[in-house]
Parts: structure tokens; sequence; C-alpha cells
């Protein structure tokens, strides 16, 4: 007979194109989708049934069953269309109810819930308590610090269309509310308890992981090799993520005129994924920018990478880097590191606090053009420097954020909440 799971988890992650194989570049499917699918999938080879939960939309599938343990499950409300995840909520009690009836009708069983970003947050939330079991909530981001991020943006709309003062009201609740919070950095967790007024003791910082199997540095002759089928060069720079204000697209091509003056053959490679009209309307600014900088010719701009190829768009730059005005964690940027390339870091966000300045990566803030630039150029600059982010960085990457040890500790916190609700039966709850 097939061993017994060890436990029973519902993972919800509600916005853009969650799915067993996601396709990272559409709205709103980035970081935090694999960041959901990869621990997932950890929990399942540590011997746990998954579900992970997400809405169905579009043309998609109820289910993608990804192996015995783990299946992406989706439920239908909000009508067929995409919804941006700013909006999500005002469909949240929709979900609630359509997930409580699928789970009562296939008579489902859970230990715990484990809700992912705000608005599945708030949902998970109702969906614990109808269960009656625990509920571990992991942010992603926070809204206090995107308002803080946008108080100085010239669109005060898109400000605006952001939604940000109910998403701060809601995630104030949704913190008091979940039996615990995971955040991916100190500085997450610094910012929840001062503007949040959440106790420490109520939050465990864990950091997100990376498939070290996947993302590995590779033999020189090898990356030769990978460089010539890219097209890329030792002197470029590269950058990869969402086509969003935040992720400092705009930051990174007004570093580049100083840049070009330290190091006179660097070259942005800029992969900003995006298929939505918002996402190709700010991409056609940047490129404006970049021509009105006078440095459009040395930027080429890569549009969604196919995830397949993901880890050598890592290896075959010079630098990578993470130019982002908010970053709550910085995947990309760990990637990158396992990968074995140097890597320059926001100072906006939780990853830099856990490096060690000059040898696991460099950092510096994106929003002043200049250093930024300047960090950027070390790498090109110094060999001896380059070599030892190559190795230190590489080993720092895989050995702090590999993604079954991140699977393990998160088990230990839901460990900890297992069983808290199971003396309390429905009856004696009306009571």
């Amino acid at each position: 007979m097939p061993a017994q799971p060890q436990g029973s988890i519902l993972m919800i992650s509600l916005h853009g194109y969650v799915a067993a194989t996601p396709e990272l570049g559409k709205p709103d499917t980035g970081g935090q989708v694999v960041f959901v699918l990869e621990l997932a999938k950890r929990f399942a080879r540590l011997g746990y049934k998954v579900d992970v939960l997400t809405r169905q939309f579009e043309d998609q599938p109820v289910q993608d069953v990804v192996n015995a343990n783990l299946s992406v499950w989706r439920i239908p409300f909000g009508g067929k269309s995409f919804i941006r995840k700013e909006d999500m909520h005002d469909h949240i009690n929709d979900f609630v109810n359509n997930t409580l009836a699928a789970i009562r009708k296939r008579n489902l069983k859970y230990d715990v819930v484990n809700s992912h970003y705000w608005d599945a947050g708030a949902s998970g939330q109702k969906i614990a308590e109808e269960l009656q079991i625990p509920h571990i909530h992991t942010p992603h981001s926070l809204g206090w610090w995107k308002q803080r991020d946008m108080q100085g943006a010239k669109n005060a709309g898109e400000a605006g269309s952001l939604r940000l003062k109910e998403r701060i009201r809601k995630e104030f609740t949704l913190y008091r509310s979940c039996d615990h919070v995971i955040c991916t950095s100190e500085q997450q967790v610094d910012l929840i308890e001062e503007q949040y007024k959440l106790p420490r003791e109520h939050m465990t910082m864990i950091p997100p992981g990376i498939d070290e199997s996947r993302f590995t540095p590779v033999p020189p002759s090898h990356l030769d090799d990978v460089r010539a089928k890219l097209k890329m060069k030792e002197t470029d720079i590269y950058v990869v993520g969402r086509a969003a204000h935040n992720k400092g697209y705009d930051l990174i091509i007004k570093a580049l005129p100083h840049l070009r003056k330290l190091q006179s053959k660097a070259r942005l490679v800029l992969a900003a994924g995006g298929n939505s009209k918002q996402d190709k309307k700010l991409i056609a600014k940047w490129k404006t920018m970049a021509q009105d900088a006078g440095v459009a010719r040395h930027v080429k701009w890569l549009g969604y990478i196919a995830d397949e190829d993901l880890a050598d768009y890592y290896r075959a730059p010079g630098v990578f880097a993470l130019p982002s005005r908010y970053e709550p964690f910085g995947m990309t940027a760990v990637e990158a590191m396992s990968c074995g390339t140097p890597t320059v870091l926001t100072i906006h966000g939780g990853l830099h606090e856990q490096v060690e300045f000059g040898k696991h990566a460099l950092v510096a803030d994106p929003k002043r053009p200049e250093e930024f630039a300047a960090m950027l150029s070390l790498p090109l600059q110094y060999p001896r420097l380059r070599d030892t982010l190559v190795v230190e960085g590489a080993r720092f990457a895989r050995r702090t954020f590999g993604w079954t040890g991140i699977a393990r500790r998160t088990l230990s916190v839901f460990d900890h909440f297992k069983g808290r609700y199971t003396e309390l039966q429905p009856e004696e709850a009306l009571a």
C-alpha cells in the first residue's frame, strides 16, 4: 500500500496565471508564482498532500496534476476575463463560497491553510475559519511600502489605481486575524511591526528559495557557448522581470550614460515580460527615455524568456542587476547569484541585508544613477572582485536558499499550529 501523507496543506495564490508550468511574464505572473509552486513541490516531496488553489478564468482547466501529492486546483469566480491583483478582492466572497462548496462536495480535509499575498490572505482567513484549521499567511509585499514608494510618483493616477488605502486596511485586519505571518526578509518583519503594529512573536522570517539543481554555474567553455547562442557578452548588464514601475527599468536606463563613461562597451539587456496594454505602454515609455538619453542603441530589449532558458540568461551577462524601487526579496537576484553571475542589488528590499558586500554581491541605490552605475562597473573593471563574487555569491545563494531547506523551515511553523482548533467542534462554536 502507498504511504499515507504526513499531512494535507491548502495553499492559496489567486492572481496571475498559476499553473503546473506557469507562463512567467504574463500579467501578475512572476516571482510569487515561482515561489508558491517550488514550495509546494518540496512539501509534496517531503510526503505532504498539497493542493494549490487559484482562480479559473479564460480557457484554463479545472486542475493540473503535478504528481501524486500535488495539484493546481482552479475555482471559477469573477467571470472568464483576467482580473488584475489590485481588483481581485472585489470578488473574494464568491471565491470563498465556491471554494467551501467544492471542498465539502469532495469531502476534503486539510491541516492548514497557507495563503500568499493579501488577496489570497483575506479569502484564506475566511476559509480557515469555516474549516476550523490554522491559517499561515505570507505577504510577499506590503501595501504600506508600495504607498510610500508611490508618493513621489509623477503618475498620481497610477498610484490611485492600486487602491493602496483599501489594501493597507485589509492587510492590518488580516495580520491580526491569521494565526501567524511568514515574512520573506527581516526588513519586512520590521515594517510590519512598525507600520502595522503586529508584535514580532506573531511573525517568522523565512526567505524564498531557489532550485539549486537547476540554477548552477557552468564551466568556461560551456559559458562561451551560452553567450554565443544568446548573443550576449561579458560586458552586458542583464535585468529580468515584469514590466512594472517598481522594477526600476527606468532607473537603470538613467544609470547607463554614467556606466558607459566608466565602461565604454557596457550594454543593457532588459527582459521586461509583459503582454497587457499597460505593459506595452510602459515599455514604449522606457524606450523613449533611452532614446532621449542617447543610449537607445546600447539597450537590447527582450520580451518573455521561456522557462527552460532562464538559467542560461542568468549565466550569460557580465553582471546581473536588480534595480527595483521596491523588492520584498529579489528571487531573480538569488537565481543569478546561484548561476555564478556577479550581482548588484537594490538597497530597497530585504535581500541586501543578508549578503556580505563585496563578497556575495554588491549593493547600491538605483535612485542614485551615478552610484548604481559605479557598482555595475566594478565587476567589469576588476577581475579579482568579479571572481570573488562569482564563487562566493553562488556558494552563498545555494547554501542559504535551497528550496528543500526552506520547505522544512516552513513546515516547522505549520506543525507548531497544527491541531490548534481540533477540540472546537462546530456545535460548540455556535454555543
